[in-house]
């Protein structure tokens, strides 16, 4: 009798022990908090549990999801008082000058209380948006490569660019050359990813680009393996269904022309030994190039739109190593089929889409988006930019971005595709 009592006994502390490492464990590779007070964010009663929508029967979760979303559930409490602090915090202002009414104008940014219209415009907006997107995702007779698979076929490698703000509750994946320099400053700002003499930054303008495009200072979603191990997959599905997710897109070949000027019309010493040296060799047969970027120039010795646009299409481009994110297609980078996204913003309607996201996250009486410049690649120029290249060629190179035009709403470019 007393040999059961012990086992029963050590069964019990044996218990209590483990699910205190696993405590600890979690406190230290540092759980979700789930500040699930988005607009976009489900209601939910006080017992509910975040990830899981009401009406939901536990028995059709998985175990390890049923844990995962109490674990994370009995951190709400502990962290309430966390976002109220933020706000203090970041309402404050950056100790730098702020930005004079005159170089707003100039930005051309519009810091005025939108009204209750615009509001209601921007809704119908995002409305239109996420239709035609998820009509098309549905549409079994637009094909585009990826488009059926699941999100747990997606490598981890392909979700480096969705960064996770567990403070608010917000993913964004971000897209180069749209924006996506300022959104980043913004995550750094709401997550506090980031310190400036031991003082999270509160201006977005205040963080040095260099360590803005710093893979260490975001959490994406490709870290979650290292810090979440096994469970990463659950954690991502969890979030990704809790949390808010936005994007911005821009018109694909405005966005390959804007590439294209920053990184090959202007000295950038990476680009150039990684891309501009292959394509100058293999379109313009040139050989002994200079090593750097500079001599090259300095020589006259430059990538052309055309040389570009042969590199997409040549075939072997894709056989060596996947297009740059600077030219991959929004498809490959956000998994728009995969991820349903609560926002789809627009380069093009960028001052309005941007002042509305933040009203929406309730984040906008904590900072503002940075002012935009309107010297940005005009969709005007199209036709300029395309008109040496061989109308065989546009057409391909439209047959290669079409998923993007389809599904973010953009409109087939007849004129570059006829004669």
């Amino acid at each position: 009798m007393t040999k059961a009592r012990l086992l029963r006994l050590s069964v019990v502390l044996v218990s209590i022990f483990m699910i205190l490492l696993i405590i600890v464990y979690w406190d230290n590779v540092g759980t979700a908090h789930f500040y699930l007070h988005t607009s976009f964010s489900r209601p939910h009663s006080p017992g509910a549990i975040p990830g899981i929508a009401a009406g939901e029967d536990w028995e059709a979760l998985p175990d390890v999801d049923e844990f995962l979303a109490k674990l994370l559930s009995s951190n709400l409490k502990q962290n309430s008082s966390s976002p109220r602090k933020t706000e203090q915090l970041l309402v404050q202002g950056s100790s730098k000058p702020a930005v004079s009414n005159l170089e707003e104008n100039v930005r051309g940014y519009d810091w005025s209380t939108h009204n209750d219209r615009n509001s209601l415009d921007q809704e119908k907006l995002q409305i239109e948006r996420q239709r035609t997107l998820r009509e098309f995702c549905a549409n079994s007779s637009f094909t585009f490569p990826t488009k059926e698979r699941s999100f747990d076929d997606i490598p981890n490698y392909e979700l480096n660019h969705l960064i996770v703000d567990d403070r608010h509750g917000i993913i964004y994946c971000y897209v180069p050359k749209v924006a996506c320099t300022n959104w980043k400053r913004v995550m750094i700002v709401l997550s506090e990813s980031l310190l400036d003499q031991g003082v999270p930054y509160r201006n977005p303008l205040d963080i040095p680009r260099e360590h803005v495009h710093n893979t260490s200072t975001h959490l994406t979603f490709n870290k979650f393996w290292r810090r979440y191990g096994k469970f990463s997959r659950h954690l991502m599905k969890i979030k990704l269904k809790k949390y808010t997710k936005f994007l911005f897109v821009r018109d694909p070949f405005v966005r390959l022309i804007s590439a294209f000027r920053s990184k090959f019309e202007l000295e950038n010493e990476e680009f150039y030994r990684r891309f501009a040296i292959p394509m100058l060799k293999l379109y313009s047969n040139h050989t002994n190039l200079p090593t750097s970027v500079s001599e090259a120039f300095g020589a006259g010795l430059k990538v052309t739109f055309s040389d570009f646009i042969q590199y997409l299409l040549d075939p072997r481009t894709e056989k060596m190593a996947p297009f740059n994110e600077h030219w991959r297609q929004v498809y490959r980078l956000c998994h728009p089929c995969q991820i349903d996204y609560d926002f789809i913003g627009k380069l093009e309607t960028l001052d309005e889409d941007a002042a509305y996201l933040l009203q929406l996250l309730k984040v906008d009486r904590l900072l503002r988006f940075p002012p935009s410049y309107r010297n940005r690649t005009a969709s005007s120029w199209e036709d300029n930019w395309f008109a040496k290249i061989p109308l065989a060629w546009r057409q391909q190179l439209y047959k290669l971005y079409e998923a993007d035009f389809v599904l973010f709403g953009y409109p087939k470019p007849e004129n570059l595709l006829k004669d």
